[in-house]
């Protein structure tokens, strides 16, 4: 939207659903032709629906509208005239120099003039892009790094020539043309000359790049899918019943206008003595005559169709998403960050999620790795406290005798003397080899590390104190290079020949020869040194890629330390920190029937390693690979091998490993193929995916047969995609920027408060909206079929029941508001007990509350429900009409009147009987409303309006009130029709009840048992029981009070016995909870 657009766009989006459009062609009918009613009715319900829906929306847009502002309103520098510019990141265009500095994000994509460094290099991280962590090395040409200032660049004459913008972000080619001293000198760009928009500036003072690419011509916005308007399954199942609630009206519209002429082919009742035809009523065509019939007779049944229903539905979705923000367990206190709603029209679908896709990278780890152990020639250490400890001793041993290499490397007391001595080498050796081979890079300019003291050798949050701060290639090389430090070995300097460390205070150096570079074949990074000695060769990789070219030592101890280790490289075990209670969340999500695929940009060996660690994986599932797969025929031949294999294992659980370019074959040709893999799997992991590719994972499943409902989560700018083509798209407010929570439909701190998002508020907002849907159409049903049966009474004259003010205020007030309190704090379960019973939330999947099935009962409830309105009352006053002890005679419009009162008491009536959850709002509106319809007739009918040109409910409400028969009928009518409600509930909770009724049951026998008496004591009435918990005087020292009880229900880890869950609910007593 923009402010010119936003009302044209906006009337275009809310006239496509149905019942608008519905409404105004209504409204443009009964301003054309005479009809029964006025077209106040229809016109004041659509002003008002249009309006406040426009309002809820434009309010949302707005605030999307700011965030956008945040990032193209940035600040950034770019040479103009000699001299730097500031201005707005938005107003970059390609050819502009743009000056970055470190720590700042690209505004656009760059190709690199000049850096601070004489060699012209810098170095930065793509975290918010690909989502790996690691420094990249990126260079200018030698023509344009000497341009290191804004003089030099202003006198720069070059021309940069380049591909047309697409979106791989692996790929660029280009070249630049140098003009110096009047000869050009051309030179070529590639990839590592490009510096893409979004990726960030490490380890370089600032750098000064050209602008290629800018805008949405950028490789990450290419990256993005258009954003469409997503639509939930239930306004989706909405639009269904609205098509057949609508072929019902043209059914009853078409049957009475038949029914009205078959009725006048007898001359009494065509022209009666009493109603004489006009000259030109004679003369009409009959077809006119018809159709104008027709659409009277639409217009007079028309409010079958509910048009306050998708108000309704958008007030309790705008004011219900406010729970989500205000909800303390999605609080996340270290960062000050709660929950955030950008998109409230999807707050159902969270109840309704079967695939939940998930970045791993900053999503279910923290981006961190730490050194945790090690084995060295068969032995195995672990880091306490700053030491390297062999497994089983402890670094406070009495005796002083723990081998710490700083203080014990010449004196050891202990038994194991003999042995400490002759290793004493080797570990040395070892953690000298650590924090030689790598490509680490160090920046000094840390001035406030070292502010208020400190151990040189500690660290904290990733920094390394000393003034010194690692930027490595990876994360495990970072972690590996700061234990060494914290050991006493620390890295120092490397200036591209020579490489310094210092060993327990003492400076060595080595001379450089070569690096061999970390690549996919050879799956290991090695360094070759000059030393004193000689030279010497050190290598680390995956252990696959070692152990088999190792001749000498524990080389079969080593390899099961290694099988032992959560994460491996070379002989060394260190860990990506997980996000808080990731494990439990996969599996609450598992056991609630939501399958959990992985998609990341990581390398293969670091992602199956999270997986396992974080339960995505079993250490007893059978993992199945489609790696590396370099041809279609290669591909489908895999594919068929897994797919026997599953059939072959059924009883075995599968989890599936695929790469990004495995999987771009595997969607080529084979998609039927490889989508029966994936879904016989219990997890799928994809590694090596670019953002597009994550996209086109959900929609394949998305546009699958069975029509899944999906939910994508991330927290960088790669995740964009997928959170865009999800049904749900959930940000995550990491460290990788705001680029997913700003196009999200909604954003957490953290990856674990997904569980109560969708076990908790998203069965709750489902079984609310569901309700509210069924509901409406019943009570609408009610409402009309009694006009509808009148016709037989009044020969098809297109009389009305209802008076005009009761036809347009019947939704709009006097049943409105109960039902939106009511899908507004429903609860059918206490969340406790959805959280850690999530085998729950299957009971609601696949949109069961609006099955056909459901849809059919409440319609068939609402036609019986208007018959007995109808015909109760046309018995009470169709044989005799004196009703009054006075003899007078009730008319039409008294009828009508009593037939709306008992329809206005037992709809709301009814949606009690479906309330679980009552509070005081739920009270005040539902006897509140049935009182204000009181109130409002008796006021409307005693006085005498000067504004209306006719007040045929003039004192008929106090008539009929009057009446003692009248009250009779009302109280018997309401509860004919209710209490066939109450012996169905009951019947079905004995005999036949949901696993939701089972909960409801439990929990309730639960919280009978958390009675604070002592033990022994008997019963109490629940009055004294709440007294007594609000005033905190219970007696026993052994109980709590409920909330305190319901605390602890909160934070337990085993409320329901892991075991059972699937099964059943385990019964608890109160000292359990």
């Amino acid at each position: 939207y923009t402010i010119w657009n936003f009302v044209p766009k906006n009337l275009f989006e809310q006239f496509r659903r149905i019942a608008n459009f519905y409404f105004l062609i209504i409204f443009l009918v009964q301003l054309m032709i005479d009809t029964p009613t006025s077209p106040v009715t229809s016109g004041l319900p659509l002003f008002f629906v249009i309006t406040v829906t426009a309002i809820k929306q434009g309010y949302e847009d707005w605030l999307r509208h700011k965030a956008d502002n945040e990032v193209n309103g940035a600040p950034v520098f770019v040479v103009r005239s000699g001299s730097l510019v500031q201005t707005r990141s938005k107003n970059i265009r390609v050819g502009d120099i743009v000056r970055v500095a470190k720590d700042e994000t690209f505004p656009a994509d760059l190709v690199l003039l000049s850096s601070d460094r004489s060699d012209g290099t810098c170095h930065i991280t793509t975290t918010s892009l690909d989502g790996e962590t690691n420094l990249k090395t990126h260079y200018s040409v030698a023509e344009t790094s000497v341009c290191q200032s804004v003089s030099r660049l202003e006198a720069l004459q070059a021309v940069v020539e380049c591909q047309q913008p697409e979106a791989d972000l692996y790929r660029f080619v280009g070249r630049i043309t140098v003009t110096q001293h009047g000869e050009e000198i051309v030179r070529p760009l590639g990839p590592e000359n490009l510096l893409l928009r979004g990726a960030r500036l490490k380890n370089t003072k600032e750098i000064f790049g050209v602008a290629v690419y800018t805008g949405m011509e950028s490789k990450m916005a290419l990256n993005y899918k258009c954003k469409s308007q997503k639509r939930s399954a239930v306004e989706k199942s909405m639009n269904t019943f609205l098509i057949i609630y609508l072929g019902i009206l043209l059914f009853e519209a078409v049957l009475s206008t038949i029914l009205k002429y078959a009725w006048q082919a007898e001359d009494k009742w065509d022209e009666p003595f009493y109603n004489h035809k006009t000259e030109q009523e004679r003369n009409s065509s009959p077809i006119l005559k018809f159709i104008s019939d027709f659409l009277a007779f639409l217009v007079l049944y028309n409010f079958i169709i509910p048009i306050s229903l998708y108000v309704t539905v958008e007030m309790q979705k705008f004011l219900g998403s406010f729970f989500i923000g205000w909800d303390l367990d999605l609080y996340h206190e270290e960062s000050d960050q709660k929950a955030q709603v950008n998109t409230s029209d999807l707050n159902e679908e969270l109840g309704q999620v079967e695939y939940v896709f998930t970045d791993k990278t900053g999503t279910l780890t923290e981006n961190e790795m730490q050194f945790r152990e090690c084995s060295i020639n068969g032995t195995k250490y672990q880091e306490i406290n700053g030491k390297l400890v062999p497994e089983g001793l402890t670094d406070d041993s009495p005796d002083g005798s723990t081998p710490h290499l700083v203080t014990h490397i010449h004196i050891c007391t202990h038994k194991y003397t003999d042995t400490m001595h002759t290793q004493t080498g080797e570990e040395l050796l070892f953690l000298k080899a650590v924090s030689l081979c790598h490509t680490v890079q160090i920046s000094y300019d840390q001035p406030d590390c070292l502010a208020g003291g400190g151990d040189p050798f500690s660290h904290a949050n990733g920094f390394s104190t000393n003034d010194m701060e690692y930027y490595a290639s990876s994360p495990d090389e970072k972690a590996l290079v700061e234990a060494t430090k914290r050991m006493g070995v620390a890295f120092t300097s490397s200036n591209g020949a020579t490489m310094e460390i210092k060993t327990f205070g003492k400076s060595e150096k080595y001379k450089l020869l070569h690096v061999l570079e970390f690549d996919a074949n050879r799956r290991r990074m090695s360094v070759i040194l000059q030393t004193p000695s000689g030279t010497v060769l050190f290598t680390k990789g995956a252990e696959s890629a070692i152990l088999p070219f190792t001749t000498s030592g524990e080389i079969e101890k080593t390899r099961l330390h290694v099988d032992e280790f959560a994460l491996v490289r070379n002989t060394l075990s260190h860990t990506d920190h997980q996000n808080d209670k990731v494990q439990e969340t996969i599996e609450a999500l598992r056991l609630a029937g939501i399958k959990v695929w992985v998609l990341t940009g990581d390398k293969h060996e670091t992602a199956v390693s999270v997986s396992l660690s974080c339960g995505h994986f079993h250490r007893t599932m059978n993992i199945l690979e489609l790696l590396q797969q370099r041809s279609d025929n290669e591909c489908a031949e895999q594919l068929r091998r897994l797919a026997r294999r599953i059939k072959e294992d059924h009883v075995i659980q599968h989890g599936l490993v695929v790469d990004g370019a495995s999987l771009s074959l595997a969607l080529r040709e084979h998609e039927k193929l490889f989508m029966e893999v994936c879904k016989n799997c219990s997890a799928v992991l994809c590694c090596r995916m670019a953002p597009l590719q994550k996209a086109k994972v959900v929609r394949l499943l998305k546009t699958s047969p069975e029509k899944p409902i999906t939910l994508a989560i991330g927290d960088g700018a790669n995740d964009v995609s997928m959170i865009q083509e999800a049904h749900v798209g959930i940000g995550i407010m990491g460290k990788e920027g705001r680029q997913a929570v700003r196009n999200s439909d909604y954003a957490i701190a953290r990856f674990k408060f997904l569980a109560k998002l969708l076990l908790v508020h998203g069965h709750f907002y489902y079984i609310r909206i569901a309700t509210l849907v069924q509901y409406f159409f019943y009570k609408n049903v009610c409402f009309i079929t009694p006009q509808f049966l009148y016709q037989f009474f009044c020969l098809f004259s297109q009389q009305t029941l209802y008076d005009s003010v009761y036809l347009t205020l019947y939704n709009i007030c006097f049943t409105s508001l109960p039902i939106l309190v009511y899908s507004l704090f429903e609860q059918l379960v206490h969340p406790h007990v959805l959280q850690n019973k999530p085998v729950l939330y299957r009971d609601i999947s696949r949109n069961s509350l609006l099955s056909f099935r459901t849809f059919l009962y409440w319609t068939l409830l609402g036609f019986c429900h208007a018959f007995v309105f109808f015909f109760g009352s046309y018995v009470l006053m169709g044989e005799d009409t004196t009703l009054m002890g006075n003899g007078q005679m009730f008319g039409n419009w008294t009828f009508g009147t009593l037939v709306f009162t008992v329809m206005v008491i037992t709809v709301t009536l009814k949606l009690a009987l479906e309330t679980h959850f009552w509070t005081w709002m739920n009270h005040f509106v539902t006897w509140g409303s049935i009182a204000f319809y009181f109130i409002f007739s008796l006021f409307y009918g005693g006085i005498i309006w000067p504004f209306l040109h006719t007040q045929d409910m003039y004192f008929v409400f106090v008539q009929l009130l009057s009446s003692g028969s009248a009250w009779f009928a009302i109280i018997i009518i309401v509860v004919t029709c209710l209490f066939p409600d109450v012996v169905k509930k009951v019947f079905y909770r004995h005999l036949q009840p949901t696993s939701t009724q089972k909960s409801q049951a439990q929990a309730l026998s639960c919280m009978e048992s958390l009675c604070c008496y002592q033990h022994g004591q008997s019963g109490c009435s629940r009055l004294a029981r709440l007294l007594e918990q609000m005033t905190g005087n219970c007696q026993s020292p052994n109980h709590q009070s409920l909330l305190a009880i319901f605390r602890s229900w909160s934070n337990s880890e085993n409320f329901y016995s892991s075991d059972r869950s699937i099964l059943t609910l385990s019964p608890i007593d109160g000292s359990q909870c």
